[in-house]
């Protein structure tokens, strides 16, 4: 019988996000969280966070000096009235969950030690996968864009756009992020995934403002 190696057993997750789903990570031999579309996860151990990305995006934060950090996976609800203009005195329905998905991220950042004037971006995705609707991916960039830009938030690197999805995995301990292309998966399944997340959305009514500490 062959030899298996027993991986260490997984820290609990961050209060307030048991329902993310963790595992042991053997390539990097870490913790890891797998997120979702509409997921987030934040942490202060060193452990990492996956996803994969069709037309959404991910936008990965973190505290600089602290190693705190997270990130998110989401997409703006579409609508005849959803394009995000900058210094708009009425938000639009995309505009205000786009704000939603990104405040209430990096709020638990803070909420762990993080101080915004340290915090740090990187963002994926935003791929051409739905066929008919290739506007979905360039308005969640444009979006991530702005916000970042509002906020005043330091960008440090990016990988968005082009028709293909993306696994990206962040560790924000020490702000490592890979990105690979996945040109030769059946996407099927990741659109399948991203169609069901944006009838879900789009059902939902529209959240409140989220004050940053």
């Amino acid at each position: 019988m062959p030899f298996r190696k027993k991986h260490p057993e997984l820290p609990p997750p961050t209060p307030g996000f048991e329902h993310i789903s963790r595992y042991w990570d053997t390539a990097h031999e870490l913790p890891a969280a797998k997120i979702l579309p509409g997921e987030y996860y934040v942490t202060v151990r060193n452990e990492l966070i996956t996803t994969v990305l069709g037309s959404c995006v991910s936008a990965c934060v973190r505290d600089r000096v602290f190693g705190i950090g997270g990130m998110n996976h989401f997409m703006l609800p579409v609508g005849a009235e959803d394009k995000v203009v900058a210094g708009a005195d009425v938000l639009s329905n995309a505009t205000r969950f786009g704000n939603y998905a990104m405040e209430h991220m990096i709020n638990e950042i803070l909420k762990l030690g993080g101080r915004k004037e340290n915090l740090e971006v990187k963002v994926f995705g935003g791929g051409r996968m739905i066929e008919k609707m290739t506007r979905i991916g360039d308005r969640n960039i444009e979006f991530v864009h702005e916000y970042i830009r509002a906020e005043g938030l330091n960008l440090l690197a990016e990988d968005i756009g082009d028709i293909y999805p993306r696994k990206v995995v962040f560790i924000p301990a020490t702000g490592v992020a890979r990105v690979k292309k996945l040109k030769h998966l059946h996407n099927e399944t990741i659109v399948q995934r991203e169609q069901e997340y944006k009838s879900r959305i789009e059902q939902a009514p529209v959240q409140g403002s989220v004050e940053l500490f």
